[in-house]
């Protein structure tokens, strides 16, 4: 389907990947992963023609189609939406307009009727009049409602032209299918459509995603981007992770053993060399000890930084009480008459159909935004962190280095001390100077994280957590929740991250809240939560 020759691509003197060769086959989903900055992306773009590669070929089999996601939320501002989902089979899309301007024409000869009908006879092959329809059910799939389909795309928010550009790919059963990161801006529910979409999907899929649940589910294999070199596994995203851990193990544990047998060696020839009667065993062993070579573990190009969160004092039975808590916009209830108690240990997934709810309940929360209706009050207890959606405010003032930045926020001013923050979060050496003004997504959320764990708190409020982080972080991050003996308020739409660590579920809608002590898993399976759910967004009463 789809051939990868000797494929090599640099910037500079830096290698991305050298004489690789990958075969993408027919009926696979294969899962791209890499250490940010591996060169994920890029070799998405060279296999779409995006870019062209410094050395080597890719090659289609003929007469197979290739859709790409789109990346550009802009690129289609004038288009209908139905028209621009339409437009990711450029062939059909193409003959649709060509035969529009035909019968437009104000003098239309027998010449254009025999090119019309030649052209009706290729659009019935296409199958080009269920183009419409395959359009609009691909665009409610994806929950773009059936009122915005001929609506221009400038009029949708960044949210729903992410999901048209999604619809826009999926259109036309593509033989080849490109997605760089499809679930960013999706909700669980949708990514669970496009989930079932892939799974019976019958075509070749090429998708980069941080969503390691997403991964595991549509994956049949993992292509590891790493030491310059590409690798094709067969096997989900776990699979694939731990035969890598138990791989390293097993070389590590055989260093192990050759080390101990070099140093046994190493102290009979220390010892006999001088000794007549053992020399000829001494020397024995010292050509035995030669050919012992330690086989090179080459550091991988993956980095897990080291989030740690620790309480300086444990919470008190009194937490946090929410009383009839009350938000709009633009006069539009975001979410209304939310009451709860947190109790101690609970680590909760607070989730809405809106996701503009949950970031102002946190808001709210912080003393960001005031409510417009309803009181909520901390125990005394209770110390509090908290990680934003939007980090941009904490950087956008003077430009300092990172240490000055991180040292504004905590009491002790030791440069030991705050550096060994930032080391956790994978600034070492001069990286510590670097200025505040020049970081990128990933870099700005882990100092945020490097803020939070020196407050030492006791309650966590955690907003999209997995935004702008690799897998690695997202792993480190995901694992010291599941470990962190305090409580936790927190909001993703990774769904793995929200399935390991959340013990309870809050959802704010605009009539009322939700609250059970389940996993997010549990909850979506629940119909009679389902049909609460629905009831609560279309009007019903709170529970």
């Amino acid at each position: 389907m789809l051939t990868v020759s000797n494929l090599t691509h640099q910037f500079g003197k830096r290698v991305l990947f050298d004489e690789a060769n990958v075969f993408f086959g027919p009926g696979n989903c294969y899962g791209v992963i890499g250490a940010n900055g591996a060169g994920k992306s890029t070799f998405l773009k060279i296999l779409s023609g995006v870019r062209e590669a410094t050395k080597g070929s890719i090659a289609i089999e003929p007469g197979k189609r290739m859709a790409v996601l789109k990346q550009d939320h802009f690129e289609f501002d004038d288009n209908l939406v139905l028209d621009t989902v339409m437009m990711g089979h450029d062939k059909l899309w193409s003959l649709m307009k060509e035969k529009e301007a035909i019968y437009a024409k104000p003098d239309f000869s027998d010449e254009d009727g025999i090119k019309a009908s030649e052209l009706e006879a290729e659009f019935a092959e296409m199958d080009g009049w269920n183009a419409e329809p395959e359009a609009a059910a691909l665009l409610s799939g994806i929950g773009i409602k059936e009122k915005h389909h001929h609506r221009p795309m400038k009029d949708l928010n960044s949210n729903q032209k992410v999901r048209v550009l999604l619809a826009q790919a999926l259109f036309g059963n593509p033989d080849i299918l490109v997605l760089d990161e499809p679930t960013n801006d999706l909700d669980i529910e949708t990514v669970t459509w496009l989930e079932d979409f892939l799974l019976s999907f019958q075509n070749t899929v090429i998708v980069v995603s941080h969503d390691r649940h997403f991964l595991d589910t549509v994956c049949t294999h993992i292509v590891d981007i790493d030491f310059a070199k590409i690798n094709a596994y067969t096997g989900n995203y776990t699979f694939w992770y731990e035969s890598s851990q138990l791989a390293l193990k097993q070389k590590l544990a055989q260093n192990k053993k050759i080390e101990e047998k070099r140093q046994e060696m190493q102290a009979f020839i220390d010892r006999f060399s001088a000794n007549a009667s053992k020399s000829r065993q001494a020397t024995a062993r010292r050509k035995m000890l030669e050919k012992l070579n330690l086989e090179d573990i080459k550091p991988s190009s993956r980095k897990y930084p080291g989030i740690i969160f620790n309480q300086s004092r444990e919470a008190g039975d009194q937490l946090l009480k929410v009383e009839g808590l009350s938000y709009n916009l633009d006069g539009v209830p975001l979410f209304s008459d939310v009451d709860f108690s947190l109790n101690k240990g609970d680590k909760v997934v607070v989730i809405s159909k809106n996701a503009l709810a949950t970031t102002a309940f946190y808001q709210i929360l912080n003393g960001e935004i005031n409510a417009h209706a309803g009181t909520f009050e901390f125990g005394q207890t209770i110390t509090t962190a908290y990680l934003p959606i939007e980090n941009e405010k904490y950087f956008s003032e003077e430009p300092m280095e990172l240490m000055d930045w991180l040292r504004q926020y905590s009491d002790n001013k030791d440069e030991q001390y705050i550096r060994g923050f930032l080391g956790k979060m994978l600034f070492s050496g001069e990286e510590v100077y670097k200025m505040s003004n020049v970081l990128s997504g990933g870099e700005k959320v882990r100092c945020m994280l490097s803020r939070m764990m020196m407050r030492e708190a006791n309650l966590l409020m955690i907003d999209e957590p997995t935004s702008h982080l690799d897998l690695e972080s997202i792993t480190a991050f995901n694992n010291s929740l599941m470990s962190y003996a305090g409580t936790v308020l927190f909001t993703t739409h990774d769904h793995h991250f929200a399935q390991t660590v959340g013990n309870r579920i809050i959802e704010l809608t605009p009539h009322g809240v939700i609250d059970r002590l389940k996993t997010i898993d549990e909850y979506l399976e629940d119909k009679s939560i389902q049909e609460k759910r629905k009831e609560m967004y279309a009007g019903g009463v709170a529970v």
